[in-house]
């Protein structure tokens, strides 16, 4: 028998066409991350980034195959600077880049606008933080959240007024924006319905900083719980006044007065355990391990602790990446029908999606203060 031998220039020449077609064979997955940055949040914004690159480092050395082949997951990182404006141009350059899905944004006021421009180019986008209800309202079959919204902030609040401070009576106070008035309503309606009775209901201004009117026709009704619908730049001038007219209830809001700074802003006005307010996210005690875990891998890695959102957008992007692969393909068309009917576990809990796009059952953790220091309370549904 007649055998031909290879030459070394002959079988190194196979090995790299062999090479070069295993290569032709990996495909790339380019997935957006949009935060601010930049700006005065870029604290945030940048911690989110970095749980979104934990995640597609994380994918990649699993070594996923889509459709039979060997996939390479890039992250493709935006600055937002938390500006709408701003925001739509990213989305925009994105759509442009062909990218299979986005994770983002941050913020209500950049999520919106830009959420519309992926509905129209059938890009899956999966906000961390996002908590206006208006987001998910919008009829866009692309649009999710990770994150509980301000409905079921307002709600959580108001069975929690009811069923743990046994509170009788609310009086009302929202500050006419889109946020606060929202979130009143969702307070009063729960409220309402665990058997509670709203004395009443006024509504001011994002400006104002003057309550005394309205906190001296509250004080007549003697109400157990004061919840007011807006940011802290009004909620600490009006625990002042409270104060003033010896108003004791209870100060209730969500999480726009739920800040480090709000006792600043109200002074020595603040009893122990007196305000009550909620912020989305948090994990019931069942699954405190696996959210450690995420935090001592962070960590390690970046050598500094979680802000807020970097395991709800590594949980977010791990979600995406989970239709994909439920889908056998990074195609827009063909993940998103899997997407929309999810079940993953996360880092943060159980991530399903209504028909909205918001989370099923979405956490939200209530806080207290105490001296200047806020102490966390309870995770709630």
């Amino acid at each position: 028998m007649h055998t031909t031998k290879m030459t070394p220039l002959a079988a190194a020449a196979i090995a790299l066409s062999l090479a070069a077609s295993a290569h032709a064979q990996e495909q790339v997955v380019k997935i957006a991350h949009v935060a601010p940055t930049t700006g005065p949040i870029a604290q945030i914004g940048k911690d989110n980034e970095n749980g979104a690159r934990m995640a597609i480092e994380e994918l990649n050395a699993q070594g996923i195959t889509l459709d039979g082949k060997k996939t390479r997951f890039v992250l493709v990182a935006e600055d937002d600077a938390s500006d709408p404006k701003q925001a739509t141009t990213v989305a925009q350059k994105l759509v442009d880049a062909k990218v299979a899905g986005v994770i983002g944004h941050v913020n209500s006021g950049t999520s919106i606008p830009a959420s519309k421009i992926y509905y129209d180019a059938g890009i899956p986008q999966i906000s961390p933080s996002t908590t206006s209800a208006k987001y998910t309202q919008q009829g866009f079959n692309t649009t999710f959240r990770v994150v509980a919204n301000d409905s079921q902030l307002g709600s959580a609040l108001g069975r929690y007024a009811a069923n743990t401070l046994h509170a009788k009576t609310a009086a009302v106070i929202d500050d006419r924006t889109a946020y606060g008035q929202g979130l009143a309503e969702e307070f009063s309606k729960a409220a309402k319905a665990a058997g509670m009775t709203i004395v009443a209901s006024q509504f001011t201004n994002d400006k104002a900083t003057d309550f005394n009117a309205i906190l001296t026709s509250f004080k007549a009704k003697q109400p157990d719980v004061v919840f007011f619908g807006g940011l802290d730049a009004g909620a600490g001038p009006m625990l002042r006044q409270m104060k003033q007219l010896g108003i004791k209830a209870k100060f209730m809001g969500g999480d726009a007065i739920c800040t480090s700074t709000l006792p600043k802003l109200a002074g020595d006005s603040i009893s122990n355990d007196q305000v009550i307010c909620a912020e989305a996210g948090g994990v019931e005690e069942s699954g405190k391990k696996a959210l450690d875990g995420f935090k001592t891998a962070y960590k390690i890695k970046y050598g500094k602790d979680v802000v807020i959102y970097a395991p709800y957008t590594y949980d977010a992007l791990m979600t995406m990446a989970d239709a994909m692969q439920k889908a056998k393909s990074a195609d827009p068309k063909k993940y998103l029908p899997e997407l929309a009917k999810i079940h993953h576990q996360g880092v943060t809990g159980m991530i399903a999606f209504d028909a909205k796009g918001d989370i099923k059952d979405g956490t939200i953790t209530l806080y207290t203060y105490r001296g200047a220091l806020r102490s966390q309370l309870a995770v709630t549904k």
